[in-house]
């Protein structure tokens, strides 16, 4: 139902924002410069925030051309290296003979497609050979291909990193944490040889016991029957999906967003005055970051559902309880994958100690094998993206890389 409410609510709005569109447009063919009315571009100002304010549910591009190699600019070609129903393993491959350390980046499947990672791979691009999980939206997958949990999550990855071949290096940004701990593991124990040379894991929730935030309170606030019945739906017979069960990505969106609602209404007044004065850099820099933020994707129930239970509510992976496919999942089996762990100082979403549980979990390790980094000053986001990200905690990741790429 309330998938139905939602698609009602887009249909209905659409007209308007056409409308608005063509009135922001013709506002700005009235643009006088110094001598254009207030009113008139309050009123551009006013239809541009209507026609700007919908929701999409397409990836956006990455916007990749050129990446700086030393003083060289060299090409970039997104290519897809292998691709299921719910993911494609995609690489950015530069024009240059030089070989580099071949960087799995695993996005989170949260809500957000993994270009809300563009900041991350932009960072890594020049000293690296990066592929990412370029995830895809559950309600353009039909019901023919079959489910998707957690299981199928660390399958992705194992065969990814098997693609990428021996000697390639991880990074998990957020969510897949534990689940890119899993397929560490998995590899480890079968003696994989493509298991990875280093694992990066950046503000994921390895234990969400340690220091629980807000949003780990919240998924131990209901039953897991809660969850099934309040936030999950069906996607309407007009996708591609029809009928397929998922975790729609505007209800995670309206999550994000009630969780720092006035910081969201005063960036929407600022954008509001931006419009209205001129300001055009203020402007497309609004418009860029919620261009992206609200282009949403639905998760697949299964994956949700599990995801909650396994990892908030019942921390199957600090008990010693994961499993992949029946089989424990062992982190001590990891002997031959160098750990990093990075966490945020201002982190509201995975806490302090969270993360750096990994190092105790992952006992078959020497000392030397495993690294910390908590970054001063930042929050969530900035622990892998912004100037942060690319000044101080990039420096310990490349390093990490480097000293196991060797």
């Amino acid at each position: 139902m309330i998938y139905k409410l939602y698609q009602a609510q887009a249909d209905f709005m659409y007209p308007a924002r056409q409308l608005a569109r063509l009135g922001a447009g013709l506002a700005r063919a009235m643009d006088m410069g110094a001598f254009t009315p207030p009113p008139l571009r309050q009123f551009g100002a006013a239809c541009t925030m209507v026609a700007d304010g919908g929701l999409t549910h397409h990836r956006p591009d990455y916007g990749f051309k050129f990446a700086k190699m030393g003083n060289d600019a060299v090409a970039v070609t997104e290519e897809a290296r292998f691709e299921t129903p719910f993911g494609t393993l995609l690489r950015f491959r530069k024009d240059t003979p030089v070989v580099q350390p071949r960087v799995l980046v695993v996005a989170p499947m949260s809500g957000h497609f993994a270009t809300l990672l563009r900041g991350t791979v932009a960072v890594l691009l020049p000293d690296h050979d990066v592929y990412i999980t370029d995830w895809k939206n559950a309600r353009d997958i039909p019901l023919s291909d079959g489910v998707f949990g957690f299981d199928e999550y660390v399958d992705h990855l194992i065969q990814f990193m098997e693609i990428l071949g021996e000697g390639s290096h991880m990074i998990a940004v957020c969510q897949p944490a534990v689940a890119a701990l899993a397929a560490t593991a998995v590899m480890a124990e079968a003696g994989n040889r493509a298991q990875p040379r280093s694992l990066t894991l950046m503000a994921g929730p390895i234990d969400t016991r340690q220091n629980p935030t807000k949003v780990n309170e919240l998924a131990k606030s209901q039953p897991i029957e809660w969850f099934e019945e309040k936030l999950i739906a069906t996607v309407p017979w007009r996708y591609k999906g029809a009928f397929r069960r998922v975790y729609p990505g505007f209800l995670q969106l309206t999550a994000f967003v009630s969780m720092n609602l006035d910081r969201h209404i005063n960036a929407h007044l600022a954008q509001f005055r931006a419009l209205a004065c001129g300001d055009v850099v203020a402007a497309e820099a609004h418009k860029r970051f919620y261009d992206e933020y609200g282009a949403v994707m639905d998760l697949p129930a299964e994956f949700y559902i599990e995801t909650v239970k396994r990892i908030f509510q019942d921390h199957d992976l600090p008990l010693g309880k994961l499993t992949w496919h029946g089989q424990p999942v062992r982190p001590e089996a990891i002997r031959r994958t160098a750990l990093l762990t990075v966490e945020g100082e201002r982190d509201d979403i995975c806490a302090i100690g969270q993360t750096m549980a990994a190092l105790d979990l992952c006992s078959g390790l020497r000392i030397s094998q495993k690294r910390h980094h908590l970054q001063s000053g930042v929050g969530h986001y900035g622990v892998f993206s912004g100037s942060r990200w690319a000044r101080e905690v990039y420096p310990k990741v490349r390093a990490m890389i480097e000293v196991t790429n060797q």
